[in-house]
């Protein structure tokens, strides 16, 4: 149940003038989903445990939603030019894989607890789905965990020191967080099998317990991130990473060889007021009242 945490200048998150704004909602929407997340688990121990996958529902929905735009702004970042990930190998290890790893992971957890739901709702007639439940809570975070290993793989050349330090802030609670989960869902399975238990009575103790102490960890993470993202934005020259292996030239040229005439033009108008602006501004006033 991680995200992305990239320190790449080619990340786009919306229009220009909003791309800031959506970076911050992306990372202060990943951070409340870890609240909701934190909450759900603490539910199971209520008189009320459905109410706690219903809280886990939202969250992992929240937190697909995350790691799509995510995934979508480095795309963007590119111009959804593919063959530049054959040239930095990190672009197709990290920014990519890394996001769609973790949805497919919060998908099988999220359908998981989803089987759990409607056995609870429904009664005790769907006996079929306990197994694959299990199954499933296990699978999840197992590409979490190698969604967190992937994330970690980031080689920095010329990124600020504070952003480098920062970054591993993130990274590693993601990392213990995602074993944490993975742990527990195994104990679970393996504590369930010699039990004939059905319903909510398969998810134990040590589960949730677990499975607290993992989303408290993806909250210090959440929370990191969103710092650090506040720090790339409002630092004025803060080295980010670029594009390696000449696919940040590459990027360069199929920009400026697929810019429209027509959006030329308004730029060299753009231009010409501009000089003529410095131009009137650096002209004495009594120089002005002679010329008129």
């Amino acid at each position: 149940m991680v995200k992305l945490a990239s320190a790449r200048e080619s990340r786009t998150y919306g229009p220009r003038l909003s791309r800031s704004r959506a970076e911050c909602v992306n990372a202060g929407l990943y951070l409340f989903a870890t609240v909701v997340l934190i909450c759900g688990f603490a539910a199971e121990f209520s008189w009320e445990p459905r109410s706690g996958l219903v809280l886990m529902l939202i969250a992992l929905a929240l937190i697909i939603f995350v790691n799509l735009h995510d995934l979508l702004a480095h795309l963007a970042g590119i111009d959804y030019r593919f063959p530049l990930m054959g040239f930095d190998t990190q672009l197709a290890l990290v920014e990519f894989a890394v996001p769609v790893v973790q949805v497919l992971g919060s998908l099988l957890f999220f359908v998981g607890i989803l089987f759990f739901f409607i056995q609870a709702e429904k009664g005790y007639g769907y006996f079929k789905l306990e197994k694959h439940a299990l199954g499933l809570l296990i699978a999840g975070p197992v590409f979490w965990v190698l969604g967190s290993i992937h994330n970690s793989c980031q080689i920095y050349e010329r990124a600020d020191g504070h952003v480098q330090i920062l970054q591993q802030s993130v990274l590693i609670p993601f990392l213990i967080g995602s074993v944490l989960l993975m742990v527990g869902s195994i104990l679970n399975s393996h504590e369930q099998a010699g039990i004939s238990h059905h319903g909510l009575e398969l998810l134990g103790r040590t589960w949730v317990r677990l499975g607290i102490c993992g989303s408290l960890m993806f909250f210090i993470g959440g929370l990191t991130n969103v710092v650090k993202v506040f720090k790339m934005q409002q630092i004025n020259g803060l080295r980010l990473e670029k594009l390696r292996g000449g696919a940040q030239d590459r990027l360069i040229q199929g920009r400026e060889r697929h810019v429209p005439l027509i959006i030329e033009e308004p730029r060299r108008k753009m231009l010409v007021e501009e000089v003529n602006a410095t131009a009137a501004a650096s002209t004495p006033y009594k120089d002005v009242l002679l010329g008129r």
